[in-house]
């Protein structure tokens, strides 16, 4: 069984450590994420495709409490069965990114705390593989 990122657009899991992809504006330095051709600070279209970095701070959270819609959503969406999971905005030193927790208590969240970027499984696929998508976990915690 292989690990497979949701998007290698967004997700880049074939070197040794995890990173988001992100843009980067050549002209003003503005980045962006997800990679976009446009820039949203100076309209310029002289973009690049970067690694952002792993390690930022959340910004604002809350706990989804109930399965999102599938499609497109690709996890658990028996509401018996279903975990919830913690969504915040964690500003990496590029950009601010809304992703997944790896936490869903309250009480282990805080705004301001430090997070790490960290994989976590969403499904798998017809051939058996596992499906990964991004998340962050709080720093030094348990992905």
């Amino acid at each position: 069984m292989a690990r497979i990122s949701i998007d290698d657009a967004v997700l880049d899991i074939s070197g040794g450590e995890p990173r988001l992809l992100g843009s980067r504006c050549r002209a003003c330095g503005t980045h962006t994420f997800p990679v976009q051709s446009g820039c949203v600070r100076c309209s310029g279209d002289d973009m690049e495709t970067v690694r952002l970095g792993t390690r930022g701070e959340l910004w604002a959270w809350t706990v989804q409490a109930f399965p999102p819609k599938a499609p497109p959503y690709l996890g658990d969406t028996d509401r018996s069965t279903f975990e919830p999971y913690g969504v915040g905005y964690v500003q990496l030193p590029e950009v601010r990114v809304e992703a997944r927790l790896t936490e869903a208590r309250p009480e282990h969240l805080k705004n301001g705390m430090e997070m790490e970027l960290a994989l976590v499984p969403l499904a798998t696929d017809d051939d058996g593989n596992e499906i990964v998508t991004f998340a962050f976990a709080p720093s030094g915690g348990a992905t």
